[in-house]
């Protein structure tokens, strides 16, 4: 059983929207906040925290590129 080149998805273009919009300002955020702490001169242990905005944005552009 063959499907051929049909796409599958999960979710809605409303949806898809939505997780562009979050992965975008979840990018945004993590860049944004790498520059603070970069000029603040924070301990580069509070650089750990970077990880969960990067890892959101990335999820959220590859689920809506994906459609899942």
């Amino acid at each position: 059983m063959s499907i051929g080149n049909a796409e599958l998805a999960n979710i809605g273009p409303k949806e898809i929207r939505k997780r562009v919009l979050l992965g975008v300002a979840m990018l945004a955020m993590g860049g944004v906040l790498t520059v603070i702490f970069t000029h603040a001169g924070i301990s580069r242990w509070w650089y750990s925290v970077l990880f969960l905005p990067f890892w959101v944005g990335t999820l959220g552009i590859s689920q809506a590129r994906k459609k899942t």
